[in-house]
C-alpha cells in the first residue's frame, strides 16, 4: 500500500481532545470524530512549507484558495461553484450558527431528522430557535425518511429552515438523489430554506455516491446553503477550516454579516495552505483512505457476526461512524457508555446526544489503524457478553 493507514502514531500528550480528554492513559478512544492517519502527505508538505516562512501574521485567501474549491467540486462531485458563492470560516458549527442566526429570529423554528449531530441542538438553541423533529424511520436494520411527517413539520409557519445531514451522521445514510428531490420539493412548497451539512461528503464507502444537495436544480441551488470542509476527510480539524456555498446573493450577504458580527469568518495562513494541497492534491490519497476505511468497517461487521450477533450493526453508507443497535444489552446508552468507561476502559459515543431516537444505540468511530480497531472491538466484547 503506497499509504500507512497501519501505523500507528502515538497522539496522547499532544493536547488531542480525542486522547487526551481522559486522564487514565489506558483509556481506547473511539468517540469523536476525527482519524488517527496521518493527513495526506501533499498538505503535510504544504504545511512544512509554509512553517519554513517564519511569519504568521493574518491571512486572506487568494485566488487559488477559491480554484482549489470549485475546481475539486467540479472534478469530484460534477457540481460547478462560483467562486463568489463562498464565505469561509472557522468550521462547519460556526457556519451553522452563523446561518441560523442569519435566517431565524428567536421563537423560529429549525427542521432535523433525529438522530442526528448532537451540534445542531446545540446551534438550533444557542441561536433562540426550537428543534422541530422529524425522527428517521428505523426499520430492516437501516433508517428511511419518513416524508408524510417531514412534510407535516415543515408546513408549521414558525419553521424556517432545515438542517441537511448529507451524509448523515450518525445513521450513515447517504442520501440518493431521489430522497433529495423529495425533500427539496417539500421544502420549497413551505417557503423552508435548506441547510445542508456537508462535511462528510468525502467519506462515502464503495457502491454508494454523494449528491450535493444544492446540484439537483437551479431552484434549490437558490433555496440553499451549504456547509463544507476539508477537515473530516483530510483529518484537518484542528486547522479550523470551512466554506459555506449560498448562490442567492441575499441570503449570502445576511450570512456574511452574521459572521462579521461574531467574528468567525476569518481564517489562518494553514488553514488556507491546507485546504488548497487536499482539494488540488489529495484525491489520491482520499481515494485510499476510503478503502481502508471500507475494510475497516467489513473487519468490524465480520467481527460482531462472529462474536456479538445479537447486536446489529447498521450498514455504513458514508462516515467513518458506525452506529450499532444495543437493545439486547438492557441497558440504555447512557449507561452503556460508563460501563465500557470505567470496565472496559474505552470511550464511545452515547446514541442518546443525538436525541430520543438515539437512546438504544452507540456509535464507534473505525477512523484508525486496524490494530486499535481490534484492540477496541475486543474490549466492546467483553463487556456486553456478560
Amino acid at each position: 500500500m503506497k499509504y500507512d493507514f497501519d501505523e500507528i502514531v502515538p497522539r496522547r500528550g499532544t493536547n488531542a481532545i480525542k486522547w487526551d480528554m481522559d486522564t487514565d492513559p489506558e483509556v481506547l478512544p473511539m468517540w469523536v470524530a476525527d482519524m488517527d492517519f496521518r493527513t495526506a502527505p501533499a498538505v503535510a508538505a504544504a504545511l512544512q512549507r509554509r512553517v519554513q516562512h517564519d511569519i504568521f501574521g493574518y491571512a486572506t485567501a487568494p485566488k487559488a484558495y477559491y480554484d482549489a474549491i470549485t475546481g475539486w467540486f467540479r472534478r469530484r462531485h460534477g457540481w460547478q461553484i462560483r467562486p463568489e458563492w463562498v464565505l469561509h470560516t472557522t468550521g462547519v458549527i460556526p457556519a451553522l450558527s452563523a446561518v441560523i442566526k442569519a435566517l431565524t429570529q428567536p421563537g423560529d423554528k429549525v427542521l432535523i431528522q433525529t438522530p442526528v449531530y448532537n451540534h445542531f441542538f446545540t446551534s438550533i438553541h444557542n441561536s433562540g430557535c426550537q428543534a422541530a423533529e422529524s425522527p428517521l424511520v428505523y426499520r430492516d436494520n437501516t433508517y428511511t425518511i419518513d416524508f408524510d411527517d417531514l412534510e407535516r413539520k415543515a408546513a408549521d409557519p414558525a419553521v424556517k429552515l432545515m438542517l441537511l445531514c448529507n451524509p448523515h451522521n450518525p445513521a450513515g445514510r447517504v442520501w440518493t438523489p431521489a430522497e433529495l428531490h423529495r425533500i427539496g420539493e417539500l421544502c420549497l412548497r413551505h417557503d423552508v430554506v435548506v441547510v445542508a451539512d456537508e462535511i462528510h461528503c468525502e467519506l462515502v464507502m464503495p457502491g454508494f455516491r454523494y449528491t450535493p444537495f444544492a446540484s439537483l436544480c437551479e431552484e434549490f441551488e437558490r433555496r440553499s446553503v451549504t456547509c463544507t470542509s476539508p477537515s473530516k476527510a483530510f483529518n484537518l480539524a484542528g486547522l479550523q477550516v470551512a466554506n459555506i456555498f449560498a448562490a442567492d446573493a441575499a441570503l449570502r450577504a445576511r450570512i456574511g454579516h452574521s459572521l462579521q458580527i461574531n467574528e468567525t469568518g476569518e481564517i489562518g495562513p494553514f488553514a488556507i495552505e491546507a485546504l488548497i494541497a487536499a482539494y488540488d492534491e489529495g484525491a489520491e490519497w482520499l481515494d485510499a483512505l476510503n478503502e481502508y476505511l471500507h475494510d475497516n468497517y467489513r473487519f468490524l461487521r465480520e467481527y460482531f457476526d462472529r462474536n456479538l450477533p445479537q447486536y446489529p450493526v447498521l450498514p455504513l453508507e458514508g462516515t467513518y461512524l458506525v452506529w450499532v443497535d444495543c437493545r439486547a444489552s438492557g441497558l440504555t446508552s447512557d449507561e452503556l457508555e460508563t460501563k465500557l468507561r470505567e470496565e472496559a476502559k474505552l470511550r464511545i459515543n452515547p446514541g442518546s446526544i443525538y436525541g430520543e431516537a438515539g437512546r438504544d444505540f452507540i456509535r464507534l468511530n473505525i477512523a484508525c489503524p486496524r490494530k486499535l480497531l481490534a484492540e477496541g472491538l475486543d474490549r466492546l466484547r467483553k463487556v456486553l457478553k456478560r
